[in-house]
């Protein structure tokens, strides 16, 4: 629950109150989500297993123990009623806070059910919503839903080390490999009662990397690292990465295009080559002339310029075909082609809104064309630059000109409040891109891409049972991946040697895929493994299980 009538503190900048008083006596006092953004740490925090469970959170639903993402080094402890923050995963900015309904103790001897959090405050809450100058602190907060910051992946794309929110330990970002776990929402976030289990980790699915793949991992040598790493972008060069898509920042290069080329059971690890740094590398092969780099002086991040396909490693260089094995179960063969036309990218894009489509026109750029982050980013700043709005005597901070003032807040400042006159740099571009319209760019197989508006909706694999005590296992959403049901189900038919069949969604745009049995787990496995379905982008429910 929410407290919709609290008593303010004095707030200390910006007109947004840093603390509130829950019953006006003095007795309970929490920091709002202002105070947290300004001091991340202040608190504890969970942290959630996906983006898409903080729709609940915004919605009102107080936290269960089921969206709750248990860190590698275990569950945290707390006490009943303690104050703990909470944040999503790739976006150090809390998104509520509230009291802890009972220890962790309790917590693990209730098997981890129920509820964790009450929440006394969230982001576009009453309070948030009456805070005159309200603001959000980074592009990952939506209007409904609060995913990654794309800044803070930038910024930790080359695999440094983020603290985890939820423990005060570091631990790598796992950029060099998938999310370490399937990302399931909390449905009955508002059942305290709730029979269903959501099975949210790798380790529960069993999808967890094979021990003898990391040992072989272990093994290579910093100059075998150097190699890898050097033979991964030759690859991407010659097979993933066209002309079209540059420039491309330093992240999405490594993400969409290197890590996808290395040999299959390899984990590529930037810090153990001998670059240490994803923009040392690329500063490297630039040496070469083989490529050009830039730094974006803005979000501080190496971006991909131009590739000379001239020079000799490039031209030397023959691509390998991905080698496939064949399936036992069902003795098909498939050849690399197949699987490369299997290969998906997922792209997070930006289409000017009514709030800035003038600042796109003033310097030249389409109002109607599709931009990353960095991209967007470039186009204010080219603004600032054009129309000279540094302040003089503060390099650190922009002048607000009518134009970009209506273009960062306008009708985002409560009425009759005073507009600011100036804005810090650090806070320009995630400002500007919380004003754009967010899409996805969806393609497979290097085919056409599909533009889908607004966040991407998960896939639900859901087993329950039905008459006879049979189960049967239930999978919806795969056509925003760009997945034909009719040719999944054919599919899983083989594979699992059972009967599918394909329906409409009741009520509902698109098509479910039923197959008798309980395949929870296999579905979940083939969609990573043959499909390249990122695992924060399967929910899996198992109804079957008390």
């Amino acid at each position: 629950m929410s407290f919709s009538t609290p008593s303010f503190l004095p707030s200390i900048e910006g007109g947004c109150p840093m603390f509130f008083d829950i019953d006006g006596r003095g007795n309970e006092i929490l920091p709002t989500v202002f105070a947290l953004w300004e001091a991340p740490e202040m608190l504890p925090s969970f942290m959630l297993k996906g983006g898409e469970v903080s729709r609940y959170v915004l919605g009102g639903a107080d936290l269960m123990f089921p969206g709750i993402l248990i860190p590698p080094q275990g569950f945290p402890s707390f006490l009943a009623g303690e104050i703990w923050a909470v944040k999503v995963p790739g976006n150090m900015a809390p998104i509520a806070v509230g009291f802890t309904t009972m220890s962790s103790a309790e917590a693990i001897k209730a098997g981890l059910r129920g509820k964790a959090l009450r929440i006394a405050h969230y982001y576009r809450d009453f309070l948030w919503e009456s805070a005159e100058g309200h603001y959000v602190p980074n592009a990952g907060f939506w209007e409904d839903v609060v995913m990654e910051d794309p800044a803070f992946l930038s910024a930790s794309g080359s695999g440094e080390e983020i603290l985890d929110a939820s423990t005060g330990q570091q631990t790598s970002t796992g950029n060099e490999e998938d999310e370490s776990a399937l990302e399931t929402a909390s449905t009955s976030a508002k059942n305290d009662t709730e029979e269903e289990h959501i099975v949210g980790s790798m380790n529960e699915l069993n999808l967890a990397d094979d021990a003898a793949n990391t040992e072989k991992q272990n093994t290579l040598s910093t100059e075998e690292v150097d190699a890898l790493l050097d033979q991964c972008l030759l690859q991407a060069l010659h097979t993933t990465l066209k002309e079209k898509d540059l420039p491309i920042p330093g992240s999405t290069l490594w993400a969409n295009h290197v890590l996808p080329c290395r040999p299959s059971g390899i984990t590529l690890d930037i810090k153990k080559s001998s670059h240490k740094k994803l923009s040392k590398w690329l500063q490297s092969k630039a040496s070469t002339g083989m490529i050009t780099v830039k730094e974006d002086k803005h979000k501080k991040e190496i971006v991909l310029i131009t590739v000379n396909r001239r020079h000799p490693d490039y031209s030397s260089f023959k691509p390998e075909k991905k080698k496939v094995e064949v399936s036992e179960s069902s003795g098909a063969s498939s050849t690399a082609q197949a699987q490369s036309e299997k290969m998906l990218e997922i792209i997070e894009v930006y289409k000017p809104s009514i709030h800035n489509s003038s600042i796109f026109a003033s310097v030249g750029e389409d109002k109607g064309k599709l931009y990353t982050a960095s991209e967007a980013s470039d186009v204010v700043f080219k603004y600032i630059e054009k129309e000279n709005l540094v302040k003089p005597t503060n390099k650190s901070m922009v002048v607000l000109d009518p134009m970009l003032c209506d273009a960062l807040f306008k009708g985002a400042i409560k009425k009759g409040s005073a507009y600011p006159s100036e804005i810090h740099k650090k806070d320009v571009g995630s400002t500007f891109i919380g004003r754009m319209q967010p899409h996805q760019l969806v393609m497979r197989g290097g085919g056409e891409p599909v533009v889908r508006k607004g966040a991407i909706k998960p896939v639900q694999i859901m087993t329950e049972r039905r008459q006879g005590n049979k189960k049967v296992t239930k999978v919806s959403g795969i056509e925003t991946f760009l997945i034909d049901p009719d040719s999944f189900g054919s599919e899983l038919q083989k594979k699992f040697a059972c009967s599918t069949s394909v329906n409409e969604l009741p009520g509902k745009k698109g098509y479910e895929v039923l197959i008798q049995g309980g395949v929870i787990e296999d579905v979940a496995r083939y969609m990573v493994e043959h499909y390249g379905v990122p695992k924060r982008y399967i929910e899996v429910l198992d109804k079957t299980r008390k």
